[in-house]
C-alpha cells in the first residue's frame, strides 16, 4: 500500500464501461486514486470476461480483463429492474462521475442519462464514449475500433499503393478515445471546482481518429494533398540478415547523403536533391536501401546509421519490448498475485507522477466481488445480486 497522496483520492466513479475504450479510461482514473465502482451485469459482467469460452471462474477472470480493470471494485446490479435502477440512483447521489461506452441512447433508455442524473446530483459528471457521437446520421450505429479505422480515413493510407489496405493490429482507436475520455473527465472535474456544477462529457472513436489526423487534415483542406508519413521516400522498413529495422530519413539537412554514407553506397543526393525528386524516384531509392540492408545484421546497420545521427530502430516483437531494460527503467510493468491467474504482469500507466506512483490497491475484481461491501458502505436499501464469479 502506497503512502503517497493520490491526486484523485475522494473522487468516486460509477463505471458502466466494458471491453477496451471505457475500461482503459476508468483504470487510469483508478490508478490515480479514484474509487471506481464497476457496475456489471449479474452472471455475465463486462464482455471482456467472456472472450475465452465458457463462463468459468478462470475464463471470466482472464488476462485481457485483468489488463484493464485493476484498482476497481465490481458490483453486480440488474440495471433494467426498478430495484437496480434505485440502487444506481442512490450511488449517483454520492458519486462524482458516471462513465459509459454504450451506443448513443442506451443510458437514456436505462434512465441514467445526464438530464436525469443531474436532478439527483447537480455536481455529477456524465462521460460517454460512443462510436460516432451522440448526434448526427451515424449516432445510433454500432461503433468499434476497426470500423473507426475504416470510417475515419486511417485505414485507407498505406506505406505503398501496392500494399493491400489492412486492419491496424492493436486497439488504436479504443485506446486513443479512452485517453480523450480521461482528459474530458479531468477537465470537467477542474471546471466543477469553479462552478460547483457537473456537465456532460462526450468522446467518440470517430472523432478521436479524425483528431489524430490533424496535420493530414490541414494539408488536405488547404492543398488537397495527401500527407502520408509512412510513404515518405527515405523512410521505410528493411529486412536484414537476422531481422528488420526501420529508418526515418528526415529532420536533417541531407538525409539521403547520410543514409548512403551509412550503407557504403554511392551518394545519390546530387541526383535526387529535393523531396520532390526523391518522391518521384522512391521505388529506385528504396530498392538501393533494401539491397544494402539485406547484406548484414540489424545490429551492424543500427550502429552505422547512428554514426550518421539517423533515426532508426530494430523492429521487435512485443515480448522483446517487454523484456527491454528501458521498459523496466520506465516502470512500465506491474507484477501482482491474482487469485485465478497466479502471478500476472500488467502494463502500468504511461503517465508518471513523481508524488503518485501507480500501485495495485485492488487486484482485478471477480464479478460482483464487492457487491455486499458497497451495499453496506452506501447503506443501500435495495438488494443486489451477490454472486461473485
Amino acid at each position: 500500500m502506497s503512502t503517497h497522496h493520490l491526486p484523485l483520492e475522494g473522487v468516486r466513479v460509477l463505471d458502466f464501461t466494458q471491453v477496451m475504450m471505457g475500461p482503459c479510461a476508468t483504470q487510469m482514473l483508478a490508478d490515480f486514486g479514484a474509487d471506481v465502482i464497476k457496475i456489471e451485469r449479474p452472471g455475465a459482467g463486462d464482455l471482456s470476461r467472456n472472450f475465452f469460452g465458457e463462463p468459468t471462474e478462470e475464463a471470466m477472470n482472464n488476462a485481457v480483463f485483468a489488463s484493464l480493470n485493476r484498482n476497481k471494485r465490481s458490483v453486480t446490479i440488474d440495471t433494467k429492474s426498478e430495484e437496480g435502477r434505485r440502487m444506481v440512483y442512490d450511488l449517483v447521489a454520492d458519486s462524482d462521475v458516471v462513465v459509459d461506452n454504450f451506443r448513443a441512447g442506451v443510458m437514456k433508455r436505462l434512465g441514467f442519462d445526464y438530464d436525469t442524473l443531474k436532478e439527483i446530483n447537480p455536481r455529477i459528471i456524465c462521460a460517454s464514449g460512443t462510436g460516432y457521437g451522440e448526434v448526427g446520421p451515424y449516432a445510433h450505429k454500432g461503433g468499434q475500433d476497426v470500423l473507426a479505422q475504416a470510417m475515419s480515413g486511417v485505414m485507407e493510407k498505406t506505406q505503398d499503393p501496392a500494399i493491400p489496405k489492412s486492419i491496424y493490429p492493436t486497439t488504436l482507436c479504443d485506446y486513443t478515445a479512452g485517453m480523450h475520455l480521461v482528459q474530458g473527465i479531468l477537465a470537467a472535474l477542474l471546471g466543477r471546482e469553479r462552478t460547483g456544477r457537473g456537465q456532460k462529457v462526450g468522446v467518440s472513436l470517430y472523432d478521436s481518429m479524425i483528431a489524430m489526423q490533424m496535420q493530414e487534415a490541414a494539408q488536405w483542406s488547404q492543398h488537397r494533398e495527401v500527407l502520408n508519413w509512412a510513404a515518405m521516400p527515405l523512410t521505410g522498413v528493411f529486412d536484414t540478415t537476422d531481422g528488420a529495422l526501420v529508418v526515418v530519413g528526415a529532420f536533417k539537412a541531407n538525409p539521403l547523403r547520410d543514409i548512403c554514407t551509412a550503407l557504403g553506397v554511392e551518394d545519390l543526393s546530387p541526383h535526387y536533391p529535393t523531396l520532390a525528386t526523391q518522391r518521384a524516384n522512391k521505388p529506385y531509392l528504396q530498392g538501393v536501401f533494401r539491397d544494402a540492408f539485406a547484406t548484414n545484421t540489424t545490429a551492424h546497420w543500427i550502429e552505422r546509421l547512428e554514426e550518421q545521427d539517423l533515426l532508426c530502430a530494430p523492429v521487435r516483437s512485443l515480448g522483446e519490448a517487454l523484456d527491454d531494460p528501458q521498459t523496466a527503467a520506465n516502470q512500465m510493468l506491474l507484477d501482482l498475485e491474482h487469485p485465478f491467474l497466479g502471478k500476472v504482469t500488467l502494463v502500468s500507466s504511461p503517465v508518471h507522477l513523481s508524488d503518485a506512483p501507480v500501485v495495485v490497491r485492488h487486484v482485478p475484481p471477480r464479478l460482483g466481488e464487492h457487491t455486499d461491501e458497497v451495499i453496506r458502505e452506501f447503506n443501500l436499501q435495495a438488494t443486489a445480486r451477490r454472486e461473485a464469479v
